[in-house]
């Protein structure tokens, strides 16, 4: 049963609290946040007039706040909230009140979160910090980070070893003991030198065992035969493009450059790029390529009451969906151009998109256009075939090495679709203006480290899809909540600093060169105290 109870601090624990001091990080929290909001969002897990008293969820939430934003354990967190004063007064607790079990935080992830959805409370968050006027910018910054999983990965014979002794252990909790028509003789496939043989040796065992081990399959066997049948059923599974855990089914196997892979789920999220506040995060698994959930990314930004006018990525996210998405919200894109987008050689090739024709290095024009479609591994690939002047390309001293093996007459240029737009983006991004423009998206950079380093998102606590995603979002939420902090200290710093200057200048109104010389030293002082940036007025003699 939920009952919500306002906050009352005794006089003894009153007392004690206003020795915290006032830019303590959580002290600046709770007087920019209002976290009541997460009753009401969780409200319909509980039973409003059955059942013993719970503990509010507002409560803890507010502890895996506090577990992420100091990357505890939740035995560590009940530990240091029974220590510390400031967490207890974030808490909402009195001194003498009691701390719940570490064990009821696990089952509040388990029971409670595991069907709500976390994006409402980052989401509310930062629509929060928007009323407060905290966030200021119009331009989101969007990119991906890896999670390692928390297990190793494993070839397909060893994972198909332990799907047979998974039956087996069925059969026995089923029967008791194993019948003697199941072969329990495990080959040893690590003596087999040739990967290949190994896997089919294991495959051809298994396949054995589930046909051996079904006339006798009850409730235990049966789960773990319709197991391995479903495993053995994915094609990507022998070639290793699939499962590669029993622990963790959901892990999978990405790369993170050409030669350099990690085995584990890929986080994408959204930032704004002068605050550095995350506004909306996905999770997926670790072979997903980038900008799969850009729409769902943007949607949860825009929710959270902003509109952004620029769009910073890498090069992975130059794709024709998402530039188009980019365009129909009246947004700028600033994302290098992609080669596996736009493959024209610029060094041989220009575009005059007013004529629609393509000009060679040595000034020869397009003369024709076709439109075809070609198929492709199931798929529709739309084309333009420009057709170069035969007349010019017939006495070109470049015609060998540019035709090629082609023994037509005229050079033909075949390009994409949408190549005419993604030329017009490549010619932008040479200008010094883009270049400038870009730098903004390197601070998204900084938030992956912070992620990583200072909040354990770089591997995984738990396994699944489910467990993963919400460590991300709760480690995404600690982060805002640390950043917000910051940037209510630094705008009571910058207040400070104006009103420091204003009361100077009311008082003292230099009016020559050696009180000006005052007046940058003072400010220089302050500046460095407040950590503002240094602005030296207009001094008259």
């Amino acid at each position: 049963m939920l009952r919500i109870e306002p906050k009352q601090f005794t006089l003894f624990s009153a007392s004690v609290y206003a020795r915290i001091p006032e830019n303590h990080i959580l002290k600046r929290l709770e007087q920019t946040i209002d976290f009541s909001f997460i009753n009401e969002l969780l409200a319909d897990g509980y039973c409003k007039d059955f059942g013993r008293p719970a503990k509010e969820p507002e409560l803890l939430m507010r502890l895996l706040f506090l577990k992420h934003i100091y990357n505890l354990s939740d035995v560590q967190v009940i530990e240091q909230a029974s220590l510390n004063i400031a967490w207890t007064w974030f808490l909402g607790l009195n001194l003498e009140d009691p701390l719940p079990h570490p064990s009821l935080l696990a089952k509040f992830r388990t029971q409670r979160l595991a069907e709500f959805d976390l994006d409402d409370i980052i989401t509310e968050i930062i629509r929060q910090c928007v009323d407060k006027g905290l966030i200021q910018s119009d331009g989101i910054c969007i990119d991906a980070t890896h999670i390692e999983a928390n297990t190793i990965k494993k070839v397909p014979e060893r994972i198909m070893k332990h799907l047979a002794e998974k039956i087996f252990k069925g059969l026995k909790k089923d029967l008791g003991n194993i019948p003697p028509q199941v072969d329990t003789n495990i080959p040893d496939y690590k003596q087999i030198k040739d990967h290949k043989q190994a896997k089919q040796m294991m495959k051809e065992y298994l396949i054995k065992v589930i046909q051996q081990a079904g006339p006798f399959a009850l409730e235990n066997t049966q789960a773990a035969i319709d197991e391995a049948k479903e495993i053995l059923a994915d094609e990507r599974f022998i070639i290793q493009k699939g499962l590669r855990s029993l622990v963790d089914k959901d892990a999978r196997v990405g790369k993170k450059s050409k030669n350099e892979s990690f085995y584990g789920y890929k986080a994408e999220y959204t930032m704004l790029a002068e605050e550095r506040l995350i506004t909306a995060v996905s999770v997926q698994s670790g072979e997903k390529m980038d900008g799969n959930n850009f729409t769902q990314l943007l949607e949860r930004t825009v929710t959270a009451n902003i509109k952004p006018q620029a769009i910073y990525a890498d090069k992975a996210y130059f794709r024709p969906e998402i530039l188009s998405q980019i365009e129909e919200m009246n947004a700028d894109p600033v994302i290098p151009v992609s080669e596996s987008a736009y493959k024209i050689k610029e060094d041989l090739f220009s575009y005059n998109k007013d004529s629609d024709e393509w000009y060679c290095c040595l000034g020869n024009r397009t003369v024709k256009r076709r439109h075809f479609t070609r198929k492709r591994d199931g798929k529709e690939y739309q084309y333009y075939e420009y057709t170069f002047d035969k007349e010019l390309c017939i006495d070109c001293p470049h015609r060998a090495k540019c035709m090629g093996k082609s023994k037509g007459p005229a050079r033909k240029l075949r390009v994409g679709i949408n190549t005419h737009k993604l030329w017009e983006f490549s010619q932008v991004q040479k200008t010094p203006e883009f270049k400038e423009k870009y730098k903004k998206r390197s601070s998204i950079e900084w938030k992956n480290a912070e992620l990583k380093r200072f909040l354990g998102l770089a591997r995984a606590i738990g396994y699944g899809l489910k467990a993963v995603a919400m460590q991300a979002k709760l480690t995404v939420i600690a982060a805002n909540l640390k950043r917000i902090a910051a940037l209510v200290g630094e705008r009571s710093s910058r207040f400070l600093f104006q009103i420091c200057c204003k009361n100077y200048f009311m008082q003292f109104k230099p009016t020559c060169a050696l009180e000006g010389v005052s007046l940058a030293l003072f400010l220089g002082t302050l500046s460095v105290v407040s950590n503002c940036p240094l602005v030296f007025p207009e001094t008259r003699c």
